[in-house]
């Protein structure tokens, strides 16, 4: 399988995979906070703070899903780098608030870290270098 092939298909996980998520926090958010990995959840009117976090993850994964459609690979690239300070955020607040190491590392952590081995993939598939020519060009007499 190629490269491309490889990028295309973990590009569209992570798209999908983003977007359910987010989706979830959107549709039932009081069902779907306590995987996040903090130790309690904001109540009352706080919990419209739940639906803020899904309508950031459909955000992040439509602006991933455009640029996949469109062929915009090297920005796409560019853009998976940066969405991974998300996941990586989200990490941090988990580990801040003392909320579960196993959560933090083993869902925000790879899903960030893969993201950003991605996004170096899909930088490097674009990357070619010139080849030098095989044999001198012939000279003028």
């Amino acid at each position: 399988m190629s490269l491309k092939k490889i990028n295309t298909v973990l590009a569209a996980a992570f798209i999908l995979f983003i977007l359910w998520f987010g989706v979830e926090f959107i549709l039932s958010p009081e069902t779907t906070a306590p995987g996040f990995g903090l130790p309690s959840w904001p109540s009352g009117s706080g919990g419209g703070f739940l639906i803020i976090k899904g309508i950031r993850d459909v955000v992040l994964a439509l602006v991933l899903g455009i640029l996949l459609v469109t062929g915009h690979r090297r920005a796409l690239g560019w853009v998976l780098l940066v969405e991974a300070l998300a996941a990586y955020g989200d990490m941090a607040t988990v580990l801040a608030h003392h909320g579960s190491m196993a959560t933090a590392l083993g869902v925000h952590c790879l899903t960030a870290t893969l993201m950003v081995v991605n996004g170096l993939l899909m930088m490097r598939e674009n990357h070619k270098v010139a080849a030098a020519p095989a044999t001198p060009a012939p000279q003028p007499a």
